[in-house]
């Protein structure tokens, strides 16, 4: 296919939003659901040529070609001999539009433009499935957070959210070597000014770029826009743009910083770096509280943990913690997550009290806590604490020593409470 896909030829649209996570039928039996849709470039837009359907725990997924597949109202249809013709392992090769496409930033480098793709247009047409546009509009963001109707009623009060979606041909073609692809769509088209976007949206853009682009884009912010970025982006990068930028420019957004926003990337530096910068800024009681949370920020985070915490061994049943719950709870300092030990303390898992609630009480904890659990070490930093509270929402993070013995507990309130002390 080599035209456009015009409206009038069109028989009917689907938002990618809408269709993964539908129910997927065989033989009148559920046997998955829509994971993602693969696609081929053949021209002007791509061509869908099969989709892929996740199945329960323990069971491959499935790669099924487009021919035999059927969209109705809720749920999708397949036609096949057999499941097991069609199991995957994995999908190596294949440009996935949610795996690929969705939600990844569209960059326009020559313009310096960017977007986020929140949704991907497709259309049926003579029984083939074509990708016709990816969709960066306010309107598609609502839809997808799960506001649909909030977001048809305030469109038809500010037509600004009507943006028009972004045509495929003014993408740039992928390469099928995409693994799993992090990087981000590239356009030739202006949508919107980056001195327009979010300080966190662009630090995240900054990120994904190569060195000499983001330090382009960067330099063209001016000095409020630049301090608010250079704090939300990730150390390494802070880094990379100081040491490019130069003292005296970075001097000179330090300076717009809060004293805890500006220990946060002074200690990102070499100390000898850090210090050359803080020599050249005016305020010196601002270079003195700065100096002060630098030397907070190092401080270990054992100092912060508590072992008033609530453990329990891996085959304690949910009935058996729900009946010891309100004893062993009294006077602990945290509460929310039940920690799974063996014999000599090792942390095999965690388990959040929600978690719990929704359990049958016949299960052991070993069978629905989480093993894959993010922790802090002894030699950490309060820093480290503070970045990883930042990053993940937890309430608490336990700290292990090297052979994962639990050291105890380090509670979110006391290390924000610690580090919101640092503003002003």
């Amino acid at each position: 296919m080599t035209q456009e896909i015009t409206s009038a030829c069109v028989e009917q649209f689907f938002n990618l939003s809408e269709l993964l996570g539908r129910k997927v039928v065989w033989n009148g039996k559920k046997v998955g659901k829509l994971d993602d849709i693969a696609i081929r470039e053949t021209g002007v837009v791509p061509e869908v040529t099969d989709i892929i359907v996740s199945r329960s725990f323990g069971y491959k997924s499935l790669l099924i070609p487009w021919v035999d597949v059927k969209f109705g109202e809720r749920e999708v249809t397949v036609r096949m001999e057999s499941l097991e013709s069609r199991e995957k392992d994995h999908f190596d090769g294949l440009v996935l539009l949610r795996d690929h496409i969705l939600d990844k930033k569209i960059v326009d480098l020559e313009d310096h433009e960017v977007e986020v793709v929140y949704d991907v247009r497709l259309c049926l047409r003579s029984g083939k499935l074509y990708v016709s546009d990816v969709d960066c509009s306010r309107h598609s963001f609502l839809r997808r957070i799960g506001l649909r109707r909030l977001a048809d009623y305030i469109s038809k009060l500010a037509a600004t959210l009507q943006d028009e979606p972004i045509s495929w041909k003014y993408v740039q073609p992928l390469s099928h070597e995409l693994g799993r692809f992090t990087g981000s769509l590239k356009l030739n088209i202006l949508k919107e000014k980056v001195h327009e976007i979010h300080p966190v949206d662009l630090a995240d853009i900054l990120e994904e770029m190569e060195h000499d682009h983001r330090l382009t884009i960067f330099n063209e912010l001016d000095v409020e826009q630049a301090s608010d970025t250079l704090e939300e982006i990730e150390p390494r990068v802070q880094r990379e743009i100081i040491h490019s930028i130069g003292d005296e420019k970075a001097a000179e957004l330090i300076e717009e910083m809060t004293p805890a926003q500006a220990a946060d990337v002074l200690s990102a530096l070499p100390a000898a770096d850090a210090d050359d910068i803080l020599a050249l800024m005016d305020e010196k009681e601002h270079v003195e509280k700065i100096e002060s949370l630098m030397d907070d920020h190092d401080k270990d985070i054992s100092d912060f943990a508590t072992d008033s915490i609530i453990t329990f061994p891996p085959e304690t049943k949910v009935d058996e913690v729900f009946q010891q719950f309100r004893e062993v709870a009294r006077d602990k300092d945290v509460i929310w997550y039940i920690y799974v030990l063996s014999g000599d303390n090792r942390l095999l898992g965690v388990v959040n009290y929600h978690t719990i609630l929704r359990s049958d009480p016949a299960l052991r904890l070993d069978a629905i806590m989480t093993t894959s659990v993010k922790t802090l070490t002894l030699g950490d930093t309060l820093k480290d604490a503070a970045t990883m509270f930042e990053r993940y929402g937890f309430r608490a993070i336990p700290v292990l020593n090297e052979n994962d013995i639990i050291q105890g507990v380090v509670p979110y309130r006391d290390v924000m409470k610690l580090k919101h002390t640092y503003v002003g």
